[in-house]
């Protein structure tokens, strides 16, 4: 199971958020690449990078701190955040992305992120399936929807989507554990590498995860806050 480090970006900072309500942003560090770094000097080999900014204004924004990690670290980045036409997944790889990661897009231009898979492959684009009480939830998760999450991932799964992140943004950010149940269900039903996101607040999180079946794990403000240290995360990678 990949251990994949977040950091998500608001104003240019290194931020969290809680249940991704931007009033509750905390700043961690005014340099994201100092964290990257942290990351790679820990073993870290791969990193999810979210424009924040870009999710709010529908248009990536922090394509520039996405250079400066990718330029200056070895880690693989999958990056997300304003990535709502062509252009920008243009501008997200040529700016180091590895993966891009479509959420909002995925909801409501499918067939646009379509074209994406059958463009850059289907191992370069992550399906992002974020929801609320089963639900998935778009636009930096400021607007809800009425769509299933199982039936929305098995709608890209007949489509070659391979990877999905999901997070239960009920946990985001609350340091309670990750929605286990919720992943159970959806590794049920649906035959997909799995990244969960959101709650992970213990290595015994990420070993629930591991025996789930998960295929990685995100970690945000656990390794923040040093309810997971890096050096244990060095230990497992």
């Amino acid at each position: 199971m990949k251990i994949i480090p977040a950091i998500d970006i608001l104003n240019g900072k290194c931020v969290r958020l809680t249940k991704g309500d931007y009033a509750t942003q905390k700043i961690y560090n005014e340099n994201p690449l100092e964290v990257a770094k942290e990351f790679e000097d820990a073993g870290i080999r791969y990193l999810h990078l979210v424009d924040l900014d870009g999710a709010r204004a529908n248009q990536i924004v922090n394509h520039r701190t996405l250079y400066a990690i990718a330029s200056k670290t070895n880690l693989k980045i999958d990056f997300g955040g304003g990535l709502k036409s062509t252009s920008a997944l243009e501008i997200a790889f040529e700016n180091g992305a590895s993966q891009i990661t479509a959420g909002s897009s995925a909801v409501k231009n499918k067939g646009l992120v379509l074209e994406w898979i059958l463009k850059y492959g289907a191992k370069k684009i992550i399906l992002g399936a974020d929801c609320l009480n089963g639900k998935i939830a778009t636009n930096g998760w400021l607007e809800n929807s009425d769509l299933d999450i199982i039936d929305f991932i098995k709608s890209y799964q007949e489509n070659a989507i391979q990877n999905v992140i999901c997070t239960d943004i009920s946990k985001d950010g609350m340091l309670e554990g990750p929605a286990l149940d919720l992943y159970e269900e959806i590794l049920k039903e649906v035959k997909i590498n799995l990244i969960a996101s959101g709650g992970i607040a213990s290595l015994d999180d990420l070993f629930a995860l591991k025996r789930l079946g998960c295929k990685g794990a995100i970690i945000g403000k656990a390794l923040y806050e040093g309810k997971i240290n890096l050096k244990e995360v060095q230990k497992l990678c």
